[in-house]
């Protein structure tokens, strides 16, 4: 049987990543990510071609106009996509492809799968709910990595993205990483073949 597509989506610092990392770690090969094409600046310990690729504006347009996305989306000042290329080699080799992707993105992929015969049903994807606001500035400021006002900026959008959950297939609603996690599992194998 084909693989899937699981997308995994919600606010920033709601803990998507170590969610993805851990399932990556226990479901690999079978499991495997698609590198994120983005134009913002890598973090510290980011590295090219692993964590991102770190594209300019221009690159990440001529990307756009040639139709090389199955997703992309505009995210805080910074243009992100999923490659689709890497997408559909992935799956053309019976892998499951993991997307940490935000809600934007999951809706575009959503659309397209609909109307595409080869991903018409194999879009999975779950939304990663905060415990509340306060338990989301907690985790934002903890992970430091942006300024307190980058912070609020992410709150906003946070309660924007909420309001976008029923869209999904799925929804975690946060409590523990290792509860989150449990939950994950077990929707990646009601899915997966």
């Amino acid at each position: 049987m084909n693989g899937i597509i699981l997308v995994i989506s919600g606010p920033a610092g709601v803990g998507k990543t170590t969610l993805c990392d851990r399932l990556l770690k226990d479901y690999s090969p079978k499991l495997s990510r698609v590198i994120t094409v983005t134009t913002r600046k890598p973090r510290k310990g980011e590295v090219n071609g692993v964590d991102y690729f770190f594209k300019t504006i221009s690159d990440f347009k001529k990307l756009i106009r040639t139709n090389a996305f199955v997703e992309h989306a505009e995210i805080h000042g910074n243009l992100y996509g999923s490659l689709k290329s890497s997408t559909l080699q992935l799956l053309g080799n019976s892998h499951d492809v993991l997307l940490n992707i935000d809600i934007q993105g999951a809706a575009s992929l959503k659309k397209l799968g609909a109307k595409s015969e080869s991903l018409f049903n194999r879009i999975v994807t779950v939304f990663i709910m905060p415990l509340n606001l306060e338990d989301l500035r907690k985790r934002l400021k903890k992970r430091g990595q942006d300024s307190d006002q980058e912070i609020e900026k992410r709150l906003k959008t946070a309660l924007n993205e909420i309001n976008f959950m029923d869209q999904f297939d799925h929804v975690i609603h946060s409590k523990t990483m290792n509860e989150d996690y449990s939950e994950l599992i077990k929707i990646y194998g009601m899915h997966s073949s």
